[in-house]
């Protein structure tokens, strides 16, 4: 088994959906096989589209997934999905460079340029202490938070050596982590606010009332990934789980007839419309979106 990284732009060429699939030309089939049962790292380049003019991209490692399988596309022959599990969002970008450190060292040249012939490859091996690195310094600001596990410290931090038996890994995919880094990242793209009433309220002791709610559940194979959250007041996240209020593809808020009552309305905010994050690539994803009016939301 064997780490890599594979590269999605925000609007993708192909028939990305890095939570569930990744899609790729034969080219890279060989590559890909390799990562079977092991866990890739998602990279975002600087075009944001398959136009060559295109920019905007976050030039940066923003997620992690465990490959599972590949399988042929049958309406695009010579293309490929791989089918991912246990998505989940850095709680920080990585940029790939931070001066002179690269976290993939083939992308630099021995004269310290960046090595672009190598950074054409949407799919890159990538050794495993690069892969520890890199998610050390994506989960940062949750791992700064308390003791450091099993001798884990952030990038930046003196490294203890410790052998490479996937501590980070272990931690970062049970259960309590998750969680947690799903509650994180979502209020920090929300900021606090709730998406459906507006309302920014912090206790005494400075901790955000607002809750970080799956849009497609986690019961329902629902993905902890901010393009599957949303940020909640307590209220309307009891309304939105039991499906008394979802959201349209234009973020419209939709209301469940006779099911919702006058004074609750009033809490709505008054344009019809969800905030939304200032990162577009963090918007409520359409996919998960259609689930929760498909499945939840009593119509």
């Amino acid at each position: 088994m064997t780490n890599a990284v594979f590269t999605t732009k925000v609007t993708p060429s192909y028939k990305d959906l890095p939570e569930l699939h990744y899609h790729f030309p034969r080219r890279y089939l060989d590559r890909v096989k390799q990562t079977i049962g092991d866990y890739i790292v998602y990279y975002e380049p600087r075009r944001s589209t398959s136009e060559l003019s295109s920019s905007g991209g976050r030039l940066a490692y923003f997620g992690f997934a465990r490959v599972t399988g590949i399988a042929e596309d049958a309406e695009l022959p010579g293309h490929y999905f791989a089918y991912v599990s246990d998505y989940q969002d850095f709680s920080r970008i990585v940029p790939f460079s931070g001066g002179s450190h690269y976290y993939e060292s083939a992308l630099q040249k021995e004269d310290g340029s960046t090595n672009r012939g190598a950074f054409g490859n949407a799919v890159r091996i990538l050794p495993e202490a690069e892969f520890d690195r890199i998610l050390k310094s994506g989960f940062a600001p949750l791992l700064d938070e308390g003791p450091s596990v099993s001798g884990i410290r952030p990038e930046g931090m003196s490294e203890p050596g410790v052998p490479f038996e996937r501590p980070i890994v272990e931690m970062t995919i049970s259960r309590p982590f998750r969680e947690r880094s799903f509650m994180h990242n979502v209020r920090v793209a929300y900021s606090n606010r709730c998406a459906i009433t507006g309302l920014r309220l912090i206790n005494g002791g400075g901790r955000p009332e607002v809750q970080a709610a799956h849009i497609q559940p986690v019961a329902s194979k629902g993905p902890d990934s901010v393009r599957n959250g949303i940020a909640l007041s307590g209220t309307v996240h009891w309304m939105f789980d039991r499906g008394l209020i979802s959201v349209g593809d234009d973020y419209k808020i939709l209301v469940a007839k006779n099911h919702v009552p006058e004074d609750a309305l009033r809490m709505l905010n008054k344009s019809g419309l969800i905030n939304l994050p200032n990162d577009p690539t963090q918007h409520p994803n359409s996919h998960y979106l259609k689930f929760h009016r498909d499945v939840v939301f009593k119509k």
